[in-house]
């Protein structure tokens, strides 16, 4: 895999999209564009909400941000990168085939093809990890904690492959899917912008709050640790054997804000300032045990989906299916990032012929990855559009663009560990 980004001559009139492109921006700007840049959004097969990265203290939360604020988190990663005073002037026209708040990263994508306009515009070369890696770290003054699972493949992924995507350091391995299966996309047309809601910062906090209380218990010391995955670190233990810890450590009723602050030594003024986030001030109650369960529970379903992957075994297919199946549940149960209609979708497409069905992506809304044999596409396909969309008119309308079948590669298909 070459390690900055290829630049490609291509043939306009044989690319419709770019034609479009082309034209639109004649219209406004009164001239052609010098060049064009893409990014690919993803679909996530498993290893869901385990990708977060340390506290980022300059997050900058806005309510309900546009998109072009997006954009300006990719300019403004590569203007700080380079300690650029002044950017070169850029004209631009945006085009994305990624719907919107579907869980399939339309807006990381926008950033990372921001971050690549603004290398080229202003003459400056930057490997994919780097610009994985700084526009990971940019989106964030969008306001969300997020970590850097979007931003890597959409910059490391090729055509053919799924990825493994493994941090520090940041790297992606080639992992070979099953012949005979099928990935299925399917909306479940329930829209939420994590940006304009506090579901998704809860979570990173009591997955913070967590670690903390797992390193205070455990005498490692709460201060420096951050991210559960490095309470992992300090005791050297396996992911079982950090299940098991939580059980035995964490209860599963709600943890107050007295009783943490109690646990951790902390004034209510410190709790609130060193570990809450600008819009997760109200929160009053934390579930630590429920969300720690899932990260490593995920994370290991994660190594198992690989695992299994690589041996390829005669059942690999229902052993995948498995390991999907298992992770909804988790996100719905532990996580509580899902929502009806999802849950809706994924029981519809499982009696439909899928052996594997979740949510990719943030969840609370958008998308289900299904797994689905080879043989039964048409029928599965056939199946979910007369149960869930063609009863409803608005998800009639959109059902083109909301079920659809998935290639291995171009950031379509990945897998997570943290």
């Amino acid at each position: 895999m070459a390690s900055n980004p290829p630049k490609l001559k291509i043939e306009i009139t044989a690319n419709e999209r770019l034609q479009n492109l082309k034209n639109t921006f004649g219209k406004k700007y009164g001239e052609s564009p010098l060049f064009y840049a893409c990014a690919p959004g993803r679909v996530n097969l498993i290893g869901e909400h385990i990708d977060y990265c340390d506290l980022n203290t300059h997050n900058h939360y806005r309510e309900n941000p546009t998109w072009h604020y997006y954009f300006l988190c990719g300019v403004k990663g590569i203007q700080e990168k380079f300690g650029m005073a002044q950017l070169a002037g850029m004209s631009c026209v945006v085009d994305g085939t990624i719907p919107p708040s579907s869980g399939l990263s339309s807006s990381s994508a926008l950033v990372c093809c921001a971050g690549l306009v603004t290398v080229e515009a202003n003459q400056k070369s930057l490997s994919k990890v780097a610009l994985a890696e700084i526009c990971a770290k940019s989106e964030r003054y969008i306001g969300t904690e997020g970590g850097g699972m979007d931003q890597s493949i959409s910059f490391l992924a090729e055509r053919g492959t799924a990825k493994l995507i493994e941090f520090q350091p940041l790297r992606a391995t080639d992992v070979k899917l099953p012949d005979g299966a099928v990935f299925v996309i399917s909306n479940c047309c329930v829209e939420m912008n994590k940006a304009a809601s506090s579901h998704f910062n809860i979570r990173v906090v009591e997955c913070r709050i967590a670690t903390k209380m797992l390193a205070q218990t455990l005498g490692l010391g709460s201060s420096r640790l951050l991210k559960l995955v490095q309470v992992q670190t300090e005791l050297d233990a396996s992911l079982e054997e950090m299940l098991a810890l939580v059980d035995e450590l964490l209860h599963p009723e709600p943890y107050s804000r007295e009783e943490i602050c109690k646990e951790l030594g902390v004034t209510s003024e410190q709790f609130s300032s060193e570990l809450l986030s600008a819009n997760t001030q109200h929160v009053k109650l934390f579930k630590l045990h429920q969300r720690a369960k899932h990260v490593y529970g995920e994370a290991a379903r994660v190594l198992q989906f690989k695992s299994a992957c690589d041996s390829e075994p005669a059942e690999s297919v229902r052993l995948l299916g498995d390991l999907m199946n298992q992770s909804h549940a988790s996100c719905r149960d532990l996580y509580e990032c899902s929502c009806p209609e999802l849950d809706r979708l994924v029981d519809i497409c499982l009696k439909s012929g899928a052996v594997g069905s979740r949510l990719t992506g943030a969840g609370w809304g958008g998308c289900a990855v299904s797994m689905v044999p080879g043989e039964k596409v048409e029928s599965f396909l056939q199946a979910v559009s007369k149960a869930f969309y063609l009863p409803d008119p608005r998800r009639a309308a959109m059902e083109k663009q909301s079920l659809f079948v998935s290639k291995p590669g171009g950031g379509a298909a990945i897998f997570l560990t943290e």
